[in-house]
């Protein structure tokens, strides 16, 4: 455990760090509001730091920055999530007072959001179908054989599938096969419910149909918004290049963010990633929930010097906000 001036040095380098991303050296430590000591004083505590591990100087005679422990400190050390600015609170209540019509729309933007409120890459994983209870179902007959399966979900997502049935339907069968798929999915989630067909071998044929559209996909969808921030952190192209590869692999990311929330952690800094790849990144995330469940997650993923308590403001309210849309449907 650090003593309180030790906390209040490690505090001021990380801020100035995160502000100005150059060594913070003992002058601009003894100008941080709070440091009511003497340069040579903060010297000799920083030394101190640095052999725990807190700080690291990366030339002779510069100043030090912080490393992940030091972060670490840092952010447990932050009370709440923070609040947004007064612009940024307003953005976000229009954004989603006005955000309608199908979830797909309604995530991608979402990420395009919380990209434009953290200037870091933002990244928002979709509901799994399988968790969310089913509202509705219908079958619209199309043209010949094929037929359209409209299901909506408590997670205000829309399925949308279309099936192709070995005679063309004609209106009672349509009817029938709606009326067991409507006692079968109603009111259940998609991952627990076993679709018995109908008696008509018409009613089974398209009864077994949907049943095969709707099987799981193996990877939950993911949208990243922000991309070129990432860009804009870092100064080595191949870093750069690694980190957006990992982005592109849905599984990847997914299996991250709930790793991240498994252990318990709502921000991840370099190393406690689990990922090489991410070793000067942190990664800030929340779950979001619909009707008191959680649906999905979002997160931003960032330099392991970004502005945590913004960050961490944003995260919270845009999940909360998201999650609140959602139960509103």
């Amino acid at each position: 455990m650090l003593d309180e001036r030790k906390t209040a040095i490690l505090q001021a380098v990380v801020e100035e760090y995160i502000h100005t991303a150059e060594p913070v050296g003992s002058t601009h430590v003894a100008a941080a509001a709070g440091i009511n000591v003497s340069s040579a004083t903060i010297r000799n505590e920083m030394v101190q730091l640095e052999q725990q591990g807190y700080l690291h100087q990366p030339h002779t005679s510069a100043g030090r920055v912080p490393t992940d422990k030091g972060y670490r400190v840092f952010v447990d050390g932050i009370t709440g999530a923070g609040a947004l600015s007064r612009s940024e609170s307003r953005t976000v209540k229009s954004f989603f007072d006005q955000a309608h019509g199908e979830l797909e729309a309604m995530l991608h933007d979402t990420s395009r959001l919380l990209a434009d409120l953290t200037s870091y890459t933002s990244v928002v994983v979709a509901p799994s179908i399988d968790e969310a209870e089913v509202r509705s179902v219908q079958l619209v007959p199309l043209s010949g054989h094929v037929v359209l399966v409209v299901i909506v979900l408590s997670s205000g997502a829309i399925e949308k599938r279309t099936i192709e049935v070995a005679d063309e339907p004609d209106d009672d069968t349509v009817t029938r096969a709606h009326q067991v798929l409507s006692e079968a999915l109603i009111g259940h989630t998609l991952g627990s419910v076993h679709i018995d067909g109908g008696r008509a071998a018409s009613v089974r044929d398209m009864v077994a149909a949907v049943a095969r559209a709707l099987e799981p996909e193996p990877d939950d969808h993911v949208y990243v918004g922000g991309v070129a921030h990432m860009a804009e952190s870092f100064d080595a192209v191949e870093q750069v290049r690694e980190v957006l590869d990992i982005l592109e692999k849905q599984l990847v990311v997914v299996t991250l963010l709930r790793d991240v929330l498994d252990r318990g952690l709502h921000v991840a800094i370099g190393n406690e990633t689990g990922m090489t790849t991410l070793a000067d990144c942190a990664l800030v995330v929340a779950p979001y929930e619909a009707e008191g469940r959680t649906s999905g997650t979002i997160g931003v993923l960032g330099p392991a010097r970004m502005n945590y308590p913004q960050a961490l403001a944003a995260v919270t309210v845009v999940s909360n906000q998201l999650g609140n849309r959602l139960t509103e449907g």
